[in-house]
């Protein structure tokens, strides 16, 4: 997925239980794609379900970004009590929830 915007065009980027759902099996590609457009100094805010088994290992993929210069990039869990308890998102359907944020 090629977005249809200039490098560095946004203050910021956010998506919140959107790109799970888009087709492709390489999320983390998808995501550098959204990073792209993100101007020096704007931030992001991702939340989706971030399994390892639809975006691969999140800890290395943080660590390739913090290597890039992206700062204060964190992965929040959120099914444990930031937005819902373990058993809600059990039972919602939302297991792997998770908040990846930082700034470009």
């Amino acid at each position: 997925m090629n977005l249809p915007f200039e490098d560095e065009s946004f203050d910021a980027v956010t998506s919140n239980y959107v790109y799970h759902n888009i087709t492709g099996k390489n999320k983390q590609k998808l995501l550098l794609e959204t990073l792209r457009v993100l101007k020096k100094g704007g931030v992001f805010v991702i939340h989706d379900l971030m399994s390892k088994s639809r975006y691969g290992d999140m800890n290395k993929f943080m660590e390739k970004l913090k290597k890039d210069g992206f700062e204060d990039v964190q992965l929040i869990d959120t099914t444990k009590g930031l937005f819902m308890s373990h058993k809600e998102s059990l039972f919602l359907g939302l297991s792997g929830s998770a908040l990846l944020i930082g700034r470009k």
